[in-house]
C-alpha cells in the first residue's frame, strides 16, 4: 500500500502533501449572497430535484399500473431502483460543476457538518430540493392523475409487518450508505492517489443510491431523500403519508451525520490531525 505523503507541509490547507484539501467553508458567508454562481446554483438543485422526482415517481406509478393488470407486468423492484440510481447518475454528472449535485438535504446535511457548505448555501439548497420535489411530483399527478391516486403517489410509507424502529433504522442505514459514497467519492485524497484509475464520481454514487433501493423498497419503499419524500406526501396528501414523514426526515439526517463524522474524523483522523495542531502550536 502507498503512503500519504503529508510530511512538510508549508501551509495549512496545502504545502508538501500530494493532494490539496479545500479550506473548510465558512458558517455564514455573506459574500456569496452577492454572487450570481450563488443562485445558479440553487436554480440548479431546484431543476435537478425536479426531473429527478419527475423521473422516478412516473417509473413508479407506471410499474404499479402495469402490474395491476399483469403480475409480470412493468420493469419491478430491479427496475425502480435503476430509475433512481440512473437519474441520481445523470444528474449529479449534469450539476456537480455548478452545485456539488446534491440533489438530496441529507447530502447537503453531511457536507454541512464537514465544513464543505456555508449554513446559508445548505438551508437554500434544501428549499430549492424541497420545492423542486414537490414541482415535480406535481407534473407527474397532472400527466397522470387516475393512476397517480390510485396507485399511491409514489409516496413513501413503512411497509406493513415493519415497525417504526425498523424503518427509521434501514433509512439510517441507507443514508449512511449514500452519504459516505459521497465522501469518498469527492475526497481530494483518494483522487490524488488513484489518479491513474479514472474513477467518475457520479457513477458510485449513482450506483449506491441502486443498491440501497433494491435493499430496502420492501420496507420503506426507500426514501433516503427528505425531499423525494416530502414531495410526494404533499401531492399525494393522504395521512399514512404525512404519518410516516418523520421516519424520512430523522433517518437521512441522523445517517448523513454518522457518515461525515466517520468519514472525517475517522478515515481522514480529523480529530488526531487536529489535536496533533494543537500540541504542535503549544511549543
Amino acid at each position: 500500500m502507498g503512503k500519504d505523503i503529508e510530511v512538510g507541509a508549508t501551509g495549512e490547507y496545502g504545502g508538501g502533501k500530494d493532494y490539496q484539501d479545500p479550506p473548510p467553508a465558512p458558517l455564514i458567508d455573506v459574500e456569496e449572497l452577492g454572487k450570481w454562481s450563488f443562485y445558479r446554483a440553487i436554480i440548479a438543485e431546484f431543476v435537478a430535484t425536479l426531473l429527478f422526482l419527475y423521473v422516478t415517481v412516473l417509473t413508479v406509478i407506471g410499474y404499479k399500473s402495469q402490474s395491476a393488470a399483469d403480475e409480470c407486468g412493468g420493469v419491478g423492484i430491479l427496475g425502480i431502483a435503476w430509475a433512481f440510481g440512473g437519474m441520481i447518475f445523470i444528474l449529479v454528472y449534469c450539476t456537480a460543476g455548478i452545485s456539488g449535485g446534491h440533489i438530496n438535504p441529507a447530502v447537503t446535511f453531511g457536507l454541512l457538518l464537514a465544513r464543505k457548505v456555508s449554513l446559508v448555501r445548505a438551508v437554500l439548497y434544501m428549499a430549492a430540493q424541497c420545492l423542486g420535489a414537490v414541482c415535480g411530483c406535481g407534473l407527474v399527478k397532472a400527466f397522470q392523475k387516475a393512476y397517480y391516486v390510485n396507485y399511491g403517489g409514489g409516496a413513501n410509507e413503512l411497509a406493513d409487518g415493519y415497525s417504526t424502529g425498523t424503518g427509521v433504522a434501514a433509512e439510517i442505514i441507507g443514508t449512511f450508505v449514500l452519504v459516505y459514497t459521497v465522501f469518498a467519492a469527492t475526497d481530494p485524497k483518494r483522487n490524488a492517489r488513484d489518479s491513474h484509475v479514472p474513477v467518475l464520481a457520479p457513477l458510485p454514487i449513482g450506483f449506491a443510491v441502486f443498491m440501497v433501493h433494491l435493499a430496502t423498497i420492501p420496507i420503506t419503499g426507500t426514501g433516503i431523500n427528505p425531499a423525494r419524500s416530502f414531495g410526494a406526501a404533499v401531492i399525494y396528501g393522504k395521512d399514512k403519508a404525512w404519518d410516516d414523514q418523520w421516519i424520512f426526515w430523522v433517518g437521512p439526517f441522523v445517517g448523513a451525520a454518522i457518515a461525515a463524522i466517520y468519514h472525517q474524523f475517522v478515515l481522514r483522523a480529523g480529530a488526531v490531525k487536529s489535536f496533533g495542531s494543537f500540541k504542535s502550536s503549544a511549543y
